[in-house]
């Protein structure tokens, strides 16, 4: 994929001015969020951030290693919450929901209107013509994938769900609705409507229940 002039960071030289590291790079995130990749010039995370284009080449690199930091760090806050919500201690049904709650708390965060997943809403594009994009992404799908068949197992081994229930199938399932959740939330679904067909999901999971005796 052909780069723009600016993503090519010039040789590092000097030292950075003084900057919080974790407040430019949530700064960056909210920056290419609202932009996309493609769409966000270097001066606008420049600007997002307080730093000049020089101090930002010294501290991040390049625009692309900055998104690709960026987005390894949405990675990192999202499955951390998808982790804590499927928590073993908790119902599964309870369980469920919590995720979907901390997706949506996720994609509704920005102010005014709902701009759903980092991940979807900015590197599902990029990921056609950029590998280490790509790579991220499937990456991040695979461990949400890894994280809900975890959870399904250990509900099925305690008998929350039918013995022969299929924890990867029902990961799928789980992810999917993650995904289209993302998606309507962007498209400006109210999250009243989003938590519906969460709930949907749920109850169409936990039909694999045993039944009572």
């Amino acid at each position: 994929m052909t780069r723009k002039k600016a993503d090519t960071a010039p040789a590092r030289r000097g030292r950075p001015r003084a900057y919080d590291a974790q407040a430019a790079l949530k700064q960056a995130t909210e920056t290419f969020w609202r932009g996309g990749y493609s769409g966000t010039s270097l001066d606008e995370v420049a600007a997002a951030t307080g730093m000049n284009p020089p101090s930002l080449y010294a501290a991040f690199g390049n625009k692309r290693a900055m998104y690709l930091e960026a987005l390894a760090h949405y990675w990192e806050i999202s499955l951390a919450a998808n982790r804590e919500a499927l928590a073993k201690d908790r119902p599964l049904r309870e369980a469920l929901m919590l995720a979907y709650e901390a997706a949506l708390s996720i994609y509704f965060s920005g102010k005014g209107r709902a701009r759903g997943c980092f991940v979807i809403g900015t590197a599902i594009a990029e990921a056609v013509d950029d590998p280490d994009i790509r790579n991220s992404v499937a990456a991040g799908l695979r461990a949400i994938d890894a994280d809900f068949e975890a959870r399904f197992q250990a509900a099925r081994e305690r008998g929350e769900l039918k013995r022969t229930a299929d924890p990867a199938a029902l990961a799928v399932l789980a992810s999917a609705t993650m995904h289209t959740i993302a998606i309507r939330a962007r498209a400006g679904v109210p999250r009243s409507a989003l938590r519906e067909i969460a709930q949907k999901a749920v109850n169409a999971i936990c039909a694999c229940q045993p039944d009572e005796s």
